[in-house]
């Protein structure tokens, strides 16, 4: 079970943003990701707890920033409860979408889990709901993904793989890569992986 940590900063002028404490397993359902978030300054600013199915499809979601949280699910397309810091406001969404996005790493797993790709020219568009900061305002956005690299490194754990995406926002046309092992991101925009307790897990 990979557990550790990423510092998560602005990809565009690196400041620190957060450091993400994660824990996460394949399990009977399929995966399951747990994390807490804290400032630099220590302070806890949220959490995240995401399962999928083996189907790579998000069957529940729990997200907190700040006071604000987005409790959702694959439903329909995807939809999602948003509750106000107070407490009294819940807003209910729903979208012709395929998954959940935003600033986690788990995110980045899950929408790789769901596409499962092999190593080719062709891109596949994957339409997502990203959960932006710091309010978990949703906002549905459109991407490419493409498997264009999958190598395997000598550890002294024996040979780890390492797929490369690259990943492509269809509004803008901005791309981005992506380097995964198993169920770690190894590096992404705005994500470094700082601590990996044990080796990544290996889907099949």
């Amino acid at each position: 079970m990979p557990r550790g940590r990423y510092s998560l900063h602005d990809p565009h002028d690196h400041t620190p943003l957060a450091d993400e404490h994660f824990h996460c397993a394949p399990g009977p359902s399929g995966w399951r990701y747990v994390s807490r978030l804290t400032a630099p300054s220590g302070d806890d600013t949220g959490s995240v707890d995401l399962s999928l199915d083996d189907l790579g499809r998000p069957i529940r979601l729990e997200c907190h920033a700040g006071s604000w949280q987005v409790r959702g699910a694959a439903l329909d397309g995807v939809t999602w409860v948003r509750t106000d810091p107070t407490g009294t406001h819940a807003t209910e969404g729903s979208v012709r979408a395929h998954a959940f996005t935003g600033t986690s790493p788990a995110f980045l797993i899950a929408t790789a889990r769901l596409l499962r790709l092999t190593p080719s020219a062709s891109a596949t568009r994957v339409r997502l709901v990203a959960l932006t900061d710091p309010v978990l305002a949703p906002r549905t956005v459109d991407q490419s993904w493409t498997l264009i690299g999958r190598e395997a490194h000598a550890t002294d754990n024996g040979p780890l793989t390492v797929d490369e995406y690259q990943v492509t926002a269809l509004d803008t046309g901005e791309q981005h890569t992506v380097h995964l092992s198993g169920d770690v991101v190894l590096a992404a925009p705005g994500i470094e992986l700082e601590e990996l307790e044990s080796p990544p897990s290996t889907f099949h």
